[in-house]
């Protein structure tokens, strides 16, 4: 638990905007004594924090993640044994689904999740833990299961329900999935998450075809593009985070070596 949350103050200091704010509060008490390096570092931070908060200066950090993989054509023959759909968040506060929902990115998944397995017939598994009981919130599994087969008449035959993160997901469902001899994965989850999914996937000895959805930076650049937006800003921390994430798994595969 202590991991957890020192994991998530780290993410919070390293990531925008937070990390913009305490750059421009640094450079801010440094005027005192260094009055040009204050003022750069302070002017540095804001001039940042604006353009991220554009979808043209989030789409810098989000386009070459998403790049990365390309949508999967429709009707491509595939050498892929199941479909594995990865959890994003929850709304545990949805009255009118009982209490408890996925999440708007965690829908988009399991939407594409649904669409592939009634073009191809495979069998799907869902993965993602995080279960709170004392609070009646179930897993993600559960509840993407739960939406899968009321909302979207799907299937599920597996449920991983104890993953907390990325890594865990893939060697969870790994694990699961051998164990009834399936080798090659449509892997589902949207556009910026998939390098770091389809890394950790491969890590675990699963072969990937990437399924991603959600492609966030594929439209137009117009003049409201340079106008500062909440959702932009939301965009550019989930794609510095994946870039974090890609960074940390580099790394760790460095020191491995």
């Amino acid at each position: 638990m202590f991991a957890s949350y020192l994991s998530q103050l780290a993410h919070a200091v390293l990531l925008p905007p937070t990390c913009l704010f305490l750059a421009m509060l640094v450079g801010l008490l440094l005027r005192r004594r260094w009055p040009r390096v204050g003022t750069g570092l302070a002017g540095a931070g804001l001039a940042a924090l604006v353009a991220l908060s554009t979808d043209a200066g989030a789409h810098l950090l989000v386009r070459p993640l998403e790049d990365m993989t390309a949508p999967l054509a429709a009707g491509a023959p595939s050498a892929a044994q199941a479909i594995v759909v990865l959890a994003a968040g929850n709304m545990e506060h949805a009255p009118e689904y009982g209490g408890n929902s996925p999440d708007s990115i965690a829908l988009a998944r399991l939407r594409y999740g649904a669409r592939l397995q009634h073009q191809t017939a495979l069998p799907l598994l869902v993965t993602g833990g995080n279960a709170d009981p004392a609070r009646g919130i179930p897993a993600k599994a559960v509840a993407m299961a739960s939406v899968l087969r009321e909302d979207f008449r799907t299937e599920v035959r597996w449920v991983e329900p104890k993953s907390a993160t990325t890594g865990e997901n893939a060697r969870l469902s790994a694990r699961l999935l051998k164990t009834d001899g399936i080798q090659t994965v449509l892997l589902v989850t949207d556009a910026m998450h998939m390098p770091r999914a389809q890394r950790a996937f491969e890590r675990a000895g699963l072969r990937v075809v990437a399924a991603p959805t959600m492609f966030r930076a594929w439209g137009p650049v117009s003049a409201s593009s340079f106008l500062p937006r909440a959702d932009a800003l939301a965009s550019s921390y989930y794609a510095a985070y994946e870039w974090l994430g890609l960074a940390w798994y580099r790394l760790q595969e460095y020191t491995a070596a």
